[in-house]
């Protein structure tokens, strides 16, 4: 069984997830949903069913709730326009950064670690909400779930972001919080490691199948540097 001790010895680069990893948006998600609902003459979507429906990128996001309230699904273009008008005006005003964030990455950074932020969320939400949060500042990159042709769990984006990394999939550590991220890990042969605290698709996040599991990025990143040998190269 792979541990953080084996791990921490040769990664050399981390890939971080956004939504549920290290901030939590779902107050954020309501209230554009919501917004969007609204303008549209449709019932609300409730907190709930949006933590469940999160995290495959914004399109599935917004088919699912469509469907979720029982509206036409030709609704769509329409919602969509309104969900970019409406995410982009609130953005990280509804959102906060979990507890032990900002410390890992500076752990991970003092250890000269080259980090990027891969998310399923538009490049052109995830960039603003990095830079209001004060994270934008800790990673080399920040690829979104429209800057490849597929998203996560597919291994393509996770692959590509090895590859501006500078860095092979087995030196790469994948840092997310549902099984999106997990499957995305295996099948690209990065490492991954979950927390404990996001959203994983209203599943239970021990279930999912994972080098690890963190209470927080802090606690990852001492784990890491605690057994952690030479430095290794790409």
């Amino acid at each position: 069984m792979t541990t953080l001790a084996d791990i921490g010895a040769v990664v050399q680069a981390a890939i971080v997830d956004l939504d549920g990893t290290m901030v939590d948006t779902l107050g954020d998600f309501e209230a554009a949903l919501n917004l969007t609902l609204a303008e549209l003459q449709q019932p609300p979507v409730g907190r709930a069913d949006i933590e469940r429906l999160v995290g495959k990128g914004s399109e599935h996001l917004i088919r699912s709730v469509l469907a979720q309230v029982g509206a036409d699904a030709a609704l769509y273009d329409a919602a969509w326009q309104a969900y970019q008008r409406h995410y982009l005006a609130i953005n990280g005003q509804y959102a906060s950064v979990y507890p032990g964030v900002v410390q890992g990455l500076r752990l991970l950074r003092a250890q000269g670690m080259k980090l990027a932020c891969l998310t399923n969320k538009p490049a052109s939400f995830a960039r603003p909400l990095l830079h209001g949060k004060g994270l934008s500042e800790f990673f080399d990159v920040v690829f979104g779930g429209d800057t490849f042709e597929r998203k996560k769990p597919d291994p393509l984006p996770t692959l590509k972001t090895c590859e501006a990394l500078g860095f092979s999939p087995a030196r790469t550590l994948v840092i997310g919080d549902s099984s999106n991220d997990a499957r995305a890990a295996r099948s690209a042969g990065c490492p991954v490691v979950l927390v404990t605290y996001g959203y994983n698709h209203g599943e239970p996040v021990r279930g999912v199948d994972t080098d690890g599991f963190a209470d927080s990025l802090e606690d990852i990143a001492l784990r890491l540097f605690r057994f952690r040998g030479p430095a290794a190269h790409p």
